[in-house]
């Protein structure tokens, strides 16, 4: 929900006033306009309409404390996490009474994985909105959060051992009646990788040895891999960039139908986002992950969003995999 119906009211007739009376300016009218543009925008779903409406409203008017709060909430939505915080910030800067702009704080510091931040502010929106079921579910939320965060710490073991490399992969055991690919001593092929994807096609897994094992292998690359990576590419070269994939195993199938399998003479990026929220994002992981195995040199994979630990938490990745290939030591 946007700003409330009964401040809009208030505010709007205020504006009429002053309006009427001239003392409201043109700048300030117009601002209004792109912000009630903008509302129609976000409730449609069109959230890079709206934000751009918002700026707009901003850039005239830069004073109302709900242009920032409702800018928030459009980048929350969009993903724009440090952008939402940014705004949110701002809201309260210039009131610092204006309870929305804490529960967009709460909600960027939360999907920022700062739970005592964002537990905070849900205490300030719950104090102010007793009543309010979402604010009181946040609130409940985050706060198993930092309490099971503060329990795993005080029971935590000073560990540095990775669990990569407490696998005994050569001790595990393929079952005779696994009918899928298997990795041969030499490493990744690209026969195995076409079975690979013709398995997840079929809706079935890899074996986890076969898993585990591309996971070991992978690792060991993204490690010794600068944070930078230049890339040339040949002149009348071709190079395909893919944006976000989100589990959707079978849109990286069209992609691959469209252009081509990635291979030293076509290479790839993949820009970020490769799972949570679609439901196969294994298979969308351990493909691409195959395909870096395959070609390390022509394949490339940056970093988005969505890799890390809180937003695999809140999206369903985490799940997943506990779901289709539970860890048991070994």
């Amino acid at each position: 929900m946007l700003e409330g119906e009964s401040l809009e009211l208030t505010r709007r007739a205020k504006m009429a006033d002053e309006k009427a009376n001239g003392e409201l300016a043109e700048e300030e009218v117009k601002a209004e306009e792109f912000k009630l543009e903008a509302n129609k925008y976000f409730k449609e779903g069109k959230y890079d309409e709206a934000l751009d409406l918002y700026s707009k409203a901003i850039e005239l008017n830069p004073k109302v404390p709900a242009y920032y709060g409702n800018r928030s909430f459009c980048y929350i939505k969009t993903e724009y996490y440090g952008c939402a915080l940014d705004d949110a910030n701002k809201a309260i800067e210039l009131d610092k009474k204006y309870i929305k702009a804490y529960y967009r704080r709460a909600s960027a510091y939360m999907a920022l994985g700062k739970f005592k931040l964002s537990l905070k502010d849900y205490e300030m929106v719950k104090k102010f909105r007793p009543k309010d079921k979402d604010a009181n579910l946040k609130f409940t939320e985050c706060k198993k959060i930092v309490q099971r965060q503060a329990f795993e710490k005080a029971i935590a073991v000073d560990d540095s051992k990775s669990v990569a490399d407490s696998l005994d992969l050569d001790s595990m055991v393929v079952e005779d009646d696994y009918d899928g690919p298997r990795l041969s001593p030499e490493g990744i092929t690209k026969e195995f990788v076409e079975d690979l994807i013709e398995r997840f096609k079929d809706q079935k897994k890899i074996h986890k040895k076969y898993a585990y094992k591309i996971l070991v292998e992978v690792k060991k690359i993204f490690e010794k891999q600068p944070s930078m990576v230049e890339i040339s590419i040949p002149e009348n070269g071709r190079f395909t960039v893919c944006g976000d994939i989100h589990g959707q195993f079978y849109d990286l199938l069209n992609v691959f139908n469209l252009n081509g399998y990635p291979s030293t003479e076509n290479p790839y990026l993949f820009n970020g986002d490769f799972v949570d929220r679609g439901s196969f994002s294994c298979e969308v992981i351990f493909t691409l992950f195959s395909f870096k195995l395959l070609y390390p040199d022509h394949f490339f994979m940056s970093r988005g969003n969505h890799e890390s630990v809180y937003m695999n938490q809140m999206y369903g990745f985490e799940g997943e995999v506990k779901s289709k290939y539970p860890f048991v030591p070994i």
